[in-house]
């Protein structure tokens, strides 16, 4: 129950001693809240006090020290309001007789800020309260606020000590408010504790402990991993310095050291196969130490272990085992044939890679392989040791399978030798022997006929096998006349015939004799082999050389080339030795200046190409002899005859040409040559062209007849004036030969000029001005030429033929270059006004010497005196973007001068920017003189922090003669600036805690929210939120990767954007910590930003129940006041799961509502029920809580003060005339009404239906009932009192009629409801706007209802409360 406590009503206004006015009403009101109600209940807490606490004086206004106890009542008190209106009525008459002693002066708080040791113990003095009172009156003090449970006061002495541990890293400042009392006088002030630092925290290490692995080859130096420690604590307490206590194994001491940030370095080399394979290192971390309540200087430090694991690398080369190696093997040994096996390691003992073996190298190749993964040599080919000799030599490597620290696959190589046996598996071969031996099966000797003796045929008898013994035969026709030398024989021995019968070698009846030499394998005689021998006889010389032909016929071009052959020409002599022997020679010997013959081959060939000239000589008779080895000749003749070729030039008849013809005329000049190469040949005929020039393009030439003429019309203003009209050409005579021969000649064209182009004017017209007033002023210059290129034809004279009015006149000039000029000025004798005429228009004739002209128009401007100032035109507004730095112009400044001649520049004023709706001074544009506006590129403009510029220019006429020369009002110009998305969203700040609980942990909670706005407008802000990364780190601090559990709902509010956060699957409520939630805003143009939030776990262990007594539908309303109550309680989150009834009965008839939910602070940790309960009972909180309807939460503790023993006195017997007068007038009332109310309910029962649950809801009071409706709830059950209800006693429908004392009337009106309803208590608000209508008794509104109680649609006004019966009271 919660206790309440009311003021006396009373109506008026105090002023306090600080200045302060109350206002009192005859309303009642609660002492904490100031909130009215509906009159001071007299249902108290357990003591059932009546509390009219702080009574106010009635004369004075001000409050009285003593306080007043009316009633004390056990159980619970149940009264009519209306008594109790009549009672507090009476009780203020009796209060106005008394009167209390004279105010004093309140006491003053003279220090507000305390410095306080966080180390001080509990029940140590903190401070003492600096106060002071006027009239020395004893104070009392009372700590209270939300940090009051951390200190208690001394009453008499303010000596405030500590209650509770303090905490410096908590909170740093303690806000803390004190009220003093000096009996009369109450003051109240707020306290600032700064508590000082005491070093009380030790370093925490971040990770329990900081196991690593390092390769054996980290460089010295390299940082191997941060052990870091914080430390709650400030200045040298919370400054952390590292050491390493102890590693091990000992040898490892030097290896490692640790800087003041907490890094582990590597202090000297590793390696996993000579050094230890790990090292334990023990990692101290201490603090700075310090002291603030006691004075002896504490330290705190702590440990954490590291394991390092030296992970061993490959940086060795594999080794093989077991050498040399030397193996064996017969030689035809079959494929796949194991030979040798070798066995490699790797070195380095932590990897112990795969080893891969390879043949790199052999002096045999293909002989042999090995297996890749267990190095097994096989045979992989055919073996001849013959072939391959005694010994193959193999280079095996060993290769690791996987890359070593270079990048490389460390490998080794070893030799192996594998030597051949051998078999005996050949037989033996015939060899031709020379600088090296040849296998052949044929062999050839010569003899001369009749010869006796040894022939030589170059045999050799070879068997590979190691100890051969080879038989020689011969066989053949004609094996008789010869015998073989030697018979038998080793390998390697050469072999000759013998001729035994010589009378056989004649060459006239046999050229040739074939033989077969047969060897034999004497140890295996199926090995044999045999070669053929071819014996040539040789001839004698006794015939003489002939050629095939007597004559031949042949040709040569003229001046061939030396050596060029004509013709090969060859001799046959059937003697053997002339063959290839005979020799040739050219006769007479005159003809070897031109020709000359091989002496061996009998080619033909041209000697001196000079003399060979078919225009000197055109034929040639020769003789070729041939000769052979004994002298003997045979010769043919040869008429040789000599061709043309193209090697004579044409040649022109004469060395140039020139010809005379007038522009426009055309002319015919012929051009001849002769060629003196052959006649009617292409050497001969000529082609006549011309070379190609500037003008070479007018004229053309008949590339036959050679005849040139002009192809156009001849221009002599065509061509350059500096050629004075003469044009030279070159007109080439080329042969047709190949190659083709040309000579050329210079041809000149002299043009010859004619008066035909008239003069030009450079523009067809001119403006020119003038300033008035000026004789002979200059006004401009015209311009003409006439094209014609002598000085007779192209002579200008300008007149004004029109237009001068005698006002102008014109003088004619040469010009350096070409062309005339005419100088025009004011006649020397007028004077132009500009108030007269302000402008004349002149035709100006330029005209050659035979009269032939042009005409061109001058417009002349007479010009006023510059007095008139320039003044700026509209200036349209221009839109730029932000952050533009493009120099280009983005708008312009106009301005116009009504003098004719001006010349306008530009200055700038000012530059304002709109930044915050205010104008400031910037420099982000730059104005030109030409009055172009420009971004200034140094200092660009962005949209988010000013978004308009006004730029204020003046503008200057340079001209002005007199008068002001700039404008009478600057011009202004406004540049909006547009926004760019260049921002990015921004996350706001929220200190809002996130929690899960098994009620929100099922798919589609939302569990947390992000908001984030976005400094661009329009489109460049809007955003999307997206759940990028979920991590889940236990309470141990250890994190894990989770898959994307949670999903971003994206809304606006107004200008921020909100992200709901949802489950997107049911969540482990068996993990304990907190989800790491990374959330993504990204805006349309792909800008984004991340935060992280932290969503807690919790369990179902920390959730609280809370009873109200009041409806749900209240709780509801009220639910942000609650909120905000238990948050300044318990400093916690409020996370509010369900809001539901109470099932019990008796609960629900009085409308009591339970509130689920869990109290989580920042941290992750959540408070238990006993816990909330605790600190919800601190009489600064219960109080609210109580007014907010919180059911037994703890007692209010009832203040007690020193009082006035005489006002007690008369404070008694006032409250005992005042409890007799109640007594006597309930006691009235009960025996005055109680016949007549029960004949009005008795006639109501009988004569109208009861109303059900459904009847309308202007169901009136059926009097002796429980019936009642929301207008006035029965006073029985002390529910709902309107306070629009009379208070009255002396009217007969007074609140006394509403009461029931029959017991009798629950029963006859419990049959009137449905009996599913049972004891539930059913209550249904009544709308506002409906008002019912008013009966002047209890039975007429029953009545009237009679008709009525079919409408099924109305709601129930019925309420049944089976807690309660008539006679109670």
């Amino acid at each position: 129950m919660m206790n309440h406590y009311g003021t006396v009503p009373l109506t008026g206004e105090q002023r306090r001693g600080d200045g302060v006015v109350s206002n009192y009403s005859l309303l009642s009101q609660t002492r904490e809240s100031g909130q009215l109600t509906d009159g001071p209940s007299l249902e108290t807490g357990k003591l059932g006090l009546v509390d009219l606490s702080e009574p106010q004086d009635v004369i004075t206004g001000k409050r009285r020290s003593q306080r007043s106890h009316f009633a004390s009542v056990k159980g619970k008190l149940r009264m009519p309001l209306g008594m109790v209106a009549v009672t507090l009525n009476t009780l203020l008459c009796l209060l106005c007789f008394v009167s209390f002693a004279d105010a004093n002066m309140a006491p003053q708080i003279n220090k507000v800020l305390y410095n306080v040791c966080e180390d001080t113990p509990v029940g140590e003095v903190a401070f003492v309260i600096d106060v002071s009172d006027p009239e020395n009156d004893p104070l009392t003090f009372e700590l209270i606020g939300p940090n009051s449970g951390f200190f208690s006061v001394q009453q008499g002495t303010g000596r405030v000590s500590v209650d509770q541990t303090l905490d410096r890293e908590s909170s740093e400042v303690m806000p803390l408010t004190v009220r003093v009392s000096d009996g009369p006088n109450k003051i109240q002030r707020d306290l600032t504790i700064f508590l000082k630092e005491a070093n009380d925290n030790k370093p925490i290490f971040q990770q329990s402990s900081y196991d690593t692995k390092t390769p054996e080859d980290t460089a010295v130096g390299a940082s191997l991993f941060t052990a870091l420690a914080e430390d709650r604590d400030l200045s040298n307490a919370g400054a952390v310095r590292y050491s390493i206590d102890e590693v091990i194994p000992s040898s490892g001491v030097n290896l490692f050291r640790i800087n003041a940030s907490g890094v582990v370095w590597l202090n000297g080399g590793l390696n996993y196969n000579t050094l230890s394979t790990f090292y334990q290192l023990k990692i101290n971390a201490t603090d700075g130490g310090g002291r603030c309540f006691y004075n002896e200087t504490n330290f705190w430090s702590n440990v954490v272990f590291s394991f390092i694991t030296i992970v061993d690398v490959p940086d060795l080369n594999p080794m093989f085992l077991g050498l040399p190696y030397v193996a064996s093997v017969e030689e035809n040994s079959p494929v796949n044939h194991s030979v040798f096996t070798v066995n490699a390691f790797d070195q380095d003992k932590g990897i112990n890679d795969a080893i891969i073996y390879s043949i790199e190298g052999s002096t045999t190749e293909g002989l042999f392989k090995i297996s890749s993964d267990d190095g097994v040599i096989s045979v992989a080919g055919p073996i001849d040791r013959e072939v391959t000799g005694d010994t193959v030599n193999l280079i095996v490597k060993a290769t690791e399978s996987k890359q070593d620290v270079h990048g490389v696959f460390a490998n080794t190589t070893v030799q192996v030798q594998i030597n051949i046996q051998d078999v005996n598996d050949n037989g033996p071969e015939f060899y031709k022997c020379g600088f090296y031996c040849v296998n052949t099966s044929h062999f050839t000797g010569e003899v001369l006929e009749h010869f006796l003796g040894s022939i030589s045929i170059n045999m050799t008898v070879k068997d590979p096998d190691r100890t051969p013994r080879t038989q020689l035969i011969l066989e053949g026709e004609d094996k008789d006349v010869f015998s073989v030398q030697p018979e038998s024989l080793v390998s390697g021995i050469n072999v000759q015939l013998q001729v035994k019968q010589p009378q056989n070698l004649d060459y006239e009846v046999k050229q040739q004799m074939i033989l077969k030499v047969v060897a034999i394998d004497e140890g295996e005689s199926k090995f044999r082999s045999t070669a053929t021998v071819t014996i040539s006889i040789i001839d004698t010389n006794d015939n003489s050389p002939k050629f095939p032909k007597d004559t031949y016929k042949l040709s040569v071009p003229e001046h061939a080339s030396n050596g060029m052959v004509i013709a090969n020409i060859t001799a046959e002599d059937p003697d053997t030795m002339d063959r290839g022997n005979i020799r040739y020679r050219l006769l007479p010997d005159s003809i070897l200046q031109y020709f000359d013959v091989n002496n061996r081959t009998g080619a033909v060939f041209v000697k001196n190409s000079t003399l060979l000239d078919r225009e000197v000589r055109s034929l040639h008779s020769v003789t070729l002899q041939a000769r052979d080895s004994e002298d003997n000749t045979g010769s043919t003749e040869l008429e040789i005859t000599v061709t043309d070729i193209n090697d004579q030039y044409p040649v022109i008849n004469r060395d140039s040409y020139q010809v005379f013809v007038k522009e426009g005329g055309d002319f015919n000049l012929k051009i001849e040559a002769t060629d003196a190469d052959m006649p009617n040949t292409l050497n001969s005929q000529i082609v006549y062209a011309i070379s190609p020039s500037t003008y070479s393009d007018n004229f053309t030439i008949d590339p036959n007849s050679g005849v040139l003429t002009n192809s156009s019309n001849l221009d002599r203003e065509f061509l350059d004036s500096k050629l004075q009209g003469r044009v030279e050409l070159i007109v080439t005579a080329t042969d047709k030969g190949t190659p083709p021969l040309s000579s050329n000649v210079t041809v000149i064209v002299n043009i010859e000029d004619i008066n035909d182009n008239i003069p030009q004017f450079s523009n067809a017209s001119y403006t020119f001005s003038v300033k008035e007033g000026q004789k002979g002023a200059y006004v401009g210059s015209v311009y003409a030429e006439d094209l014609d290129q002598t000085t007779e034809f192209n002579r200008i004279s300008f007149s004004i033929v029109d237009g001068s009015s005698g006002s102008f006149i014109i003088r004619s000039f040469a010009e350096d270059g070409r062309g005339y000029r005419g100088d025009i000025r004011v006649d020397p004798d007028v004077e132009l006004d500009y108030e007269s005429i302000r402008n004349q228009t002149l035709r100006i004739e330029a005209a050659d010497l035979e009269q032939r002209s042009a005409e061109a128009v001058v417009k002349v401007n007479v010009l006023d005196v510059n007095d008139e100032r320039p003044e700026f035109g509209p200036i349209e507004p221009v839109s730029v973007k932000e952050n533009t730095n493009n120099t280009e112009t983005v708008g312009k400044f106009t301005a116009y001068d009504r003098d004719g001649n001006h010349s306008l520049l530009y200055e700038l004023e000012s530059i304002q920017c709109k930044c915050n709706d205010s104008m400031t001074s910037c420099n982000s544009f730059i104005l030109d003189t030409t009055g172009e506006v420009r971004v200034n590129p140094n200092n660009l403009m962005d949209y988010e922090k000013c978004d308009q510029v006004l730029i204020e220019a003046q503008v200057v006429d340079q001209f002005t003669e007199k008068g002001e020369n700039n404008s009478a009002k600057p011009g202004l110009m406004v540049i909006n600036i547009e926004d760019v998305n260049d921002n990015a969203p921004e996350f706001s700040y929220s200190d809002s805690v996130f929690v899960v609980v098994s009620e929100s942990a099922s798919k589609g909670t939302s569990v947390a929210g992000v908001t984030a706005t976005d400094r661009d407008s329009g489109l460049n802000r809007q955003m999307e939120f997206k759940v990028t990364a979920v991590q889940f780190r236990d309470n141990n601090d250890q994190t894990n990767t989770m898959r994307i559990l949670f999903e971003a709902i994206t809304t606006q509010q107004k200008d921020s954007y909100v992200g709901i956060i949802q489950t997107t699957e049911g969540l482990d409520m068996k993990l304990k910590g907190k989800y790491v939630v990374t959330v993504t805003a990204t805006d349309t143009g792909g800008l984004s930003t991340n935060t992280e939030l932290e969503i807690f776990t919790v369990d179902e262990t920390y959730k609280v129940e809370l009873e109200f007594t009041s409806s749900e539908q209240e709780v509801e309303q009220k639910l942000d006041k609650i909120i905000n109550a238990l948050t300044a309680a318990t400093k916690a989150a409020i996370e509010i799961v369900a809001i539901r009834s109470d099932t019990a009965i008796l609960s629900r008839a009085s409308g009591n509502t339970i509130i689920v939910a869990y109290f989580v602070y920042a941290n992750g940790s959540a408070l238990t029920s006993a816990e909330v309960e605790r600190m919800l009972s601190a009489p600064e909180h219960y109080l609210i809580l109580g007014q907010l309807g919180l059911k037994n939460i703890g007692n209010v503790p009832i203040v007690t003060t020193d009082a006035n023993p005489l006002q007690y006195i008369l404070l008694g017997i006032v409250a005992g005339l005042v409890i007799a007068l109640v007594v006597l007038t309930t006691t009235l009332l009960c025996t005055r009404k109680n016949y007549k109310r029960k004949l009005k309910a008795a006639k109501a029962l009988k004569s109208a239906t009861m109303v059900i649950s459904d009847n309308p809801k202007n169901t009136a009071v059926v009097p002796g009932t429980n019936k009642y409706t929301t207008e006035g709830a029965n006073p029985v059950l002390n529910l709902n009192i309107d306070t629009a209800l009379v208070l009255g006693l002396d009217e007969e429908t007074s609140d006394v009629d509403k009461v029931s004392l029959n017991s009798m009337d629950y029963d006859e009106d419990s049959h009137s409801l449905p009996k599913e309803t049972g004891s539930v208590m059913h209550i249904i608000q009544e709308e506002d706007e409906v008002e019912p209508p008013e009966y002047e008794e209890p039975l007429g509104a029953a009545l009237a209802l009679r008709d009525k109680k079919k409408d099924k649609n109305a709601p129930s006004l019925v309420l049944n409360n089976p807690a309660f019966s008539t006679t109670d009271l």
